[in-house]
């Protein structure tokens, strides 16, 4: 397992001081990223292959958010391989060292020229090492969009949404949705299915569907095409 530790910051606290659910996201991002960095197959690598990591699909489960100024630990690690893809494992560990939040994530190799599927080479499987899956809810990487959705305000991408890879990066999709929550809700689990990525100047057209415990957002485009699906347990 690659880890690294951390303390909760101010910015990265809602206004009860609970770390939000978007720098979660963040923290797994980052270490994963710092976990390719430290074997030598992280940006740098990417730019010479022409190649890069697409995340599929997002599975989190929240036991309890650290605070304000709380000492953590961030963990993750690959579980499988298949010759296009992988699976990463993250945890998030509390001053006490209990697990407060845990995900499953599934990725994708692609060629940023062509973006076809891109064969993971052998040293690529054998410096990030598989590690036993931890233990999770089992649950399909499809996430069903309700029959009956409302349909809010569009919008348009900024630039403040871009990654390096020049598309909304994947916490965005989850702030986007974020929005539409009601207030001080609690999060029990949240799962993400990337459909297509949007860009710069792309028009966002949210579409909401809601029952007692669970909150559904498609963010798609004009023709209701999605490029994320996002789904809340609250």
């Amino acid at each position: 397992m690659y880890s690294f530790n951390s303390r909760v910051r101010y910015s990265e606290c809602d206004e009860k001081s609970k770390m939000t659910l978007s720098s979660l996201v963040n923290y797994f991002q980052d270490c994963s990223t710092f976990h390719s960095e430290s074997l030598n197959l992280g940006t740098k690598y990417w730019e010479e292959n022409h190649s890069a990591w697409v995340l599929s699909y997002w599975h989190i489960m929240i036991d309890h958010l650290p605070v304000l100024g709380e000492e953590i630990c961030i963990g993750t690690w690959v579980y499988d391989f298949s010759r296009f893809t992988a699976s990463r494992n993250f945890i998030l560990k509390d001053k006490d060292e209990k697990v407060a939040a845990r995900a499953n994530t599934f990725w994708v190799y692609i060629d940023r020229e062509t973006e076809k599927f891109k064969r993971i080479t052998e040293d690529q499987q054998r410096l990030f090492k598989r590690e036993p899956a931890y233990p999770m809810e089992e649950t399909s990487r499809k996430v069903k969009i309700p029959s009956e959705t409302e349909e809010m305000e569009s919008y348009r991408v900024q630039r403040f949404c871009i990654d390096t890879n020049n598309h909304v990066n994947n916490e965005k999709y989850i702030l986007m949705a974020m929005e539409y929550l009601p207030k001080n809700v609690a999060i029990r689990s949240l799962r993400v299915e990337y459909k297509r990525a949007a860009v710069l100047g792309d028009m966002i057209y949210p579409y909401v569907g809601k029952n007692e415990n669970k909150m559904t957002v498609m963010l798609g485009n004009k023709e209701k095409k999605p490029y994320a699906v996002v789904e809340f347990l609250i």
